[in-house]
């Protein structure tokens, strides 16, 4: 190890790579957080960083990436930008010494993730994947409840997230610029799978892809030890229900939609009374939802670890192995349906 993590004192300092919907949500979340301070913020565009900047009355803004991650008023970087620029940008921050929150998915494939976690040990710096679910009150409380006993044993878990996205040329619509439905959308689905469940012992997974290789929607059955399954599915064309339960032997528990942001948790199981008619057990959403997340980071960097036992890397490795085999598997069924003369692409 060529770095050592040690024990952090004093305000963390942190700079905002991208300006776009994320970076407006993380950064007065991050804001609401004593003890955390934003120093600037980047974009390629310098006039979307200073317009931001006086938004959100950051004191700095730069179109200078090499800067940014050498800035010595820096200790910490939450990316933000286009998820195939993920990699190569943490990558380069990692090296100049900084912490990292990087927005999910962290990369674009399971390579990549291993890398950078390997890099950021070697260095001796924090390293997340921004998988802000995982630290809400209202998802940690259900944990909580199926480790209870109250659904008996899990054995099903089903979950959605589609809604039909503008064709507007954006980012979500070009395949060279972090393009897809599985990665942005479909992870929540796996990432929750793995949660309850673990990770898969076999995947049947299919799909529609584009001309050029653009998925834009699949749906798949991820298959556990015992019996225990999750049907999920992803679409950026079509509404997909986008609320999960989780099913067992004694019950089961709703998280109704958008599940991955639920404050809501509905359990079905204790008595006959209460399972077709549950009361709503709600959780409190601090700022815009990732504050619980944003703390915990801060916590854990400033205690010299390097990951989050909460989201750590054997989690996120395993999700982007199920996220890497979902997508094989619906590019072999796409290009076996072509070789048939079927239309598999629009």
């Amino acid at each position: 190890m060529d770095g050592t993590s040690s024990h952090f004192h004093g305000t963390l300092r942190w700079a905002i790579a991208g300006t776009g919907s994320i970076s407006r949500s993380i950064v007065p979340d991050l804001q609401l957080i004593p003890g955390n301070h934003i120093e600037v913020v980047f974009s390629r565009d310098h006039t979307k960083a200073a317009r931001f900047a006086e938004e959100f009355g950051l004191p700095r803004s730069t179109n200078d990436y090499t800067s940014l991650i050498t800035d010595p008023l820096v200790d910490a970087l939450y990316l933000a930008t286009p998820f195939a620029t993920h990699a190569a940008m943490a990558r380069q921050a990692l090296n100049a010494g900084k912490h990292v929150i990087i927005e999910k998915p962290m990369a674009t494939n399971t390579h990549e993730v291993q890398e950078l976690f390997a890099l950021a040990e070697h260095r001796g710096l924090f390293l997340m994947e921004a998988m802000w679910m995982k630290f809400n009150p209202a998802f940690q409380h259900l944990v909580e409840l199926l480790e209870s006993g109250i659904i008996g044993t899990p054995a099903s878990l089903r979950a959605g997230f589609g809604f039909p996205l503008i064709p507007d040329g954006g980012s979500r619509w070009d395949v060279a610029r972090s393009g897809g439905t599985l990665l942005d959308q479909g992870i929540y689905p796996v990432t929750l799978a793995h949660t309850i469940f673990g990770e898969p012992a076999s995947i049947n997974a299919r799909g529609r892809l584009r001309a050029d290789g653009l998925d834009f929607a699949e749906h798949f059955t991820l298959e556990f030890e015992d019996g225990r399954f999750a049907q999920c599915a992803s679409s950026m064309t079509e509404f997909l229900d986008p609320s999960a339960a989780i099913s067992g032997t004694k019950g089961w528990i709703t998280l109704p939609g958008m599940f991955w942001t639920s404050t809501t948790l509905l359990v079905h199981g204790g008595s006959w009374a209460t399972m077709f008619a549950p009361d709503p057990i709600q959780h409190h959403r601090e700022g815009n939802g990732y504050v619980p997340m944003l703390r915990a980071a801060g916590e854990a960097i400033r205690s010299g670890a390097t990951q989050h036992p909460t989201h750590p890397a054997s989690h996120t490795i395993a999700v982007f192995r199920t996220l890497d085999t979902i997508r094989h598997q619906v590019e072999e069924a796409a290009a076996t349906s072509e070789s048939d003369g079927h239309i598999t692409h629009a």
